[in-house]
């Protein structure tokens, strides 16, 4: 009997001819973005971002019953950093676990919790599931954001003391729409504790995190793409490839400002 990657495999080839039928459709699309890009570049409302004192930064996690990690790591790292004008959008993928007591017991006004009513639809093969695990959450979370700034953490991941404060300030100083920066990583070794600094030195497949990027608003209108399996692309990086083909102006900030866990160490 084949097997389920087999499967999963002939379902991408079938899902490639069909994306190699549509290329006006695409062209289209981005030519129609291209204008609304420039039309808002000339905008007080865009340019504000990068004037306002201290604009409003909205932090994105997506989450599915990890209640522990969510609260205990993640959600204190967002909460404890040093810039004032922040909300914490949590979005759950169904949680079925104790997240909602959890995240309403830390008290704080600045978060908003949202338990989606089903899971986000995802390939069973665990490789195509892991490019595009999430995207439901991610997607709703970037609908209900506020700020000026929009940037993202895994819900097993942490933030360094000072990040957003220092992305805000290097976005508005080099009026970049899109900042990212390198991160350290869990050794994946004997005993998984030790830390490697991964640069980042320039924006490409493999380099950065979901954890690692921060954007001006504008952006958030392009989502993840639950089918960025289909051209055999994490769902982070087939997001940021678009940005980067619609000519977003990007920097990157030296110091690492994320650590990024193994996810196989930190499964329950």
């Amino acid at each position: 009997m084949p097997s389920a990657l087999a499967k999963a495999r002939r379902q991408l080839a079938q899902n490639g001819r069909r994306l190699a039928a549509g290329p006006v459709f695409y062209a289209t699309a981005y030519l129609a973005l291209r204008r609304a890009l420039a039309s808002a570049r000339r905008s007080e409302a865009y340019q504000e971002a990068f004037r306002a004192a201290q604009p409003l930064v909205s932090v994105c996690v997506g989450t599915y019953n990890r209640a522990d990690l969510l609260t205990r790591r993640c959600l204190p790292s967002i909460l404890a950093q040093d810039y004032p004008a922040i909300e914490v959008i949590v979005v759950g993928d169904a949680c079925s676990d104790d997240t909602a007591a959890r995240v309403a017991a830390l008290g704080d006004g600045r978060i908003r919790w949202v338990n989606l009513p089903e899971r986000g639809r995802y390939p069973a093969e665990p490789e195509l599931r892991h490019m595009v695990a999430g995207t439901a959450t991610v997607n709703h979370a970037l609908s209900l954001a506020r700020g000026a700034f929009v940037t993202h953490l895994d819900d097993d991941d942490e933030y360094l003391p000072g990040r957003l404060s220092a992305l805000v300030g290097l976005a508005q100083s080099a009026r970049a729409e899109f900042v990212w920066h390198p991160f350290w990583y869990q050794d994946g070794g004997a005993d998984g504790t030790g830390w490697v600094r991964r640069d980042a030195p320039v924006l490409r497949r493999g380099t950065v995190s979901t954890g690692a990027i921060f954007y001006h608003s504008w952006w958030r209108r392009i989502l993840w793409d639950p089918r960025a399996y289909w051209y055999r692309e994490p769902g982070d990086w087939h997001r940021i490839g678009k940005f980067l083909r619609l000519g977003c102006r990007v920097a990157r900030h030296p110091e690492p400002w994320l650590r990024h866990y193994t996810e196989g160490l930190n499964r329950h």
